[in-house]
């Protein structure tokens, strides 16, 4: 019987030591993993918590992220509660098994740490990882600061291990800005905890020797596409279950959570869409330039970025006249993702506001109160004069001449 910890009802911790609590508190039976920063203290707190005797599981240290991944879908299929956490190169070098793990509908919960991708090398937080995956078949969560990436990871094993959806589950936070940062977090006690998650229950398990079963088998031309199609079906189907957990974690805590986001947007003129750390400030901006200048703006965030919810964000954007879509990641020559989504969802609605895409905070660079001001101003004018003052795609806080692209 493993150890309880002695929770308080209000701890400081970083990002990274909020989800490795609920890695432990969720009583995962294998954590495989191979270290990267800024995640390794998510893994290096499971792999203490479980030397101390907070854990009853294993801990398998591994030569790559590409054998951590595969260690956890090989766990995973025998029947275990599995986890793990990895960033940047390692979730890179992860991607080619998440396609596994997705396929063989293996419900792991992986916490990443989000981290600019190289070359040049680059440790600070941007969303480049966080867009590679979207299309490998996980859910995707995304936290804006400690106490959701705790709450969030505890989600995510109630909602992939769902005898409805049995996908696995990416949470998502930004590197050192939420990873390395301390904060208040309100914790459920360790029996809380684990009673919301409840107990793993194996679907097709590869140890049970009553039953055979085969995992990764050759599909080709005849049934592979069927398969695709049914397990987008199953990620699609999870919105429900999402929805239905929020609830219960909302019943349990008082905490509150949407697929959609929304921030002062039900008379909002002018809205931010945005992800991780940056919601928080932009939130903060939108109350201050309503105050001061008169400026209707709202923010608007998916905490579900897989499935894309399209008709939440249409729904909470139905009235803005301007939207700036803010991706951190580089576009390699084209619109940024969140851009891209947003526009899709826009155009299947009724309502077309001018949407203009801004890119942000590579690698880590800081985006300023008066940064976001300036947005909002710009959207005010583009709302009251009905065109663009600009070019569709913006770079904003670069040195050097100002970066415009696409009419």
């Amino acid at each position: 019987m493993a150890e309880k910890w002695d929770i308080q009802e209000v701890e400081v911790w970083d990002g990274n030591f909020a989800a490795a609590q609920a890695l432990r508190q969720a009583q995962v039976d294998v954590v495989s993993a191979y270290p990267i920063t800024p995640s390794t203290p998510v893994v290096e707190g499971y792999a203490k918590f479980l030397s101390d005797g907070y854990v009853d599981g294993e801990f398998v240290m591994v030569e790559s992220e590409h054998a951590a991944m595969s260690g956890c879908v090989g766990a995973a299929a025998a029947g275990g509660r599995v986890a793990t956490a990895t960033s940047s190169q390692g979730f890179a070098l992860m991607v080619e098994v998440l396609y596994q793990a997705s396929g063989m509908r293996l419900p792991i919960v992986l916490c990443v740490v989000n981290r600019a991708l190289a070359s040049p090398l680059n440790v600070r937080g941007d969303h480049s990882d966080m867009y590679l995956g979207r299309d490998s078949g996980w859910i995707q969560l995304d936290a804006y600061n400690a106490q959701e990436a705790y709450d969030l990871t505890l989600m995510a094993f109630k909602i992939g291990e769902d005898l409805g959806v049995r996908l696995p589950v990416m949470v998502h936070q930004d590197g050192f800005i939420t990873s390395h940062t301390a904060q208040n977090v309100h914790p459920l006690t360790d029996d809380e905890a684990y009673d919301f998650i409840g107990d793993y229950k194996t679907v097709d398990e590869m140890l049970d020797f009553t039953k055979p079963v085969t995992y990764g088998a050759q599909t080709e031309e005849d049934w592979h596409y069927e398969h695709k199609a049914k397990q987008h079906k199953a990620l699609l189907d999870s919105r429900p279950v999402i929805d239905k957990v929020f609830e219960e974690f909302e019943k349990k805590t008082g905490r509150k959570y949407n697929r959609v986001e929304s921030y002062m947007m039900d008379d909002a003129e002018v809205a931010i869409v945005a992800l991780g750390t940056t919601v928080e400030t932009a939130r903060m901006v939108a109350q201050i330039i309503r105050e001061e200048e008169g400026i209707k703006a709202g923010v608007v965030s998916p905490r579900v970025f897989r499935p894309f919810p399209f008709d939440g964000v249409r729904e909470a954007l139905k009235n803005a006249k301007a939207v700036a879509c803010m991706d951190r990641s580089a576009p390699g020559g084209a619109l940024g993702m969140l851009y891209n989504e947003v526009s899709a969802a826009l155009y299947a609605g009724d309502t077309k506001p001018l949407v203009t895409n801004y890119i942000y905070g590579l690698g880590g660079r800081d985006l300023t109160v008066d940064a976001i001001k300036d947005i909002y101003r710009e959207l005010d004018k583009n709302a009251k004069s009905g065109k663009r003052s600009g070019k569709i795609q913006q770079f904003i806080s670069l040195r050097g001449p100002k970066l415009e692209y696409f009419e």
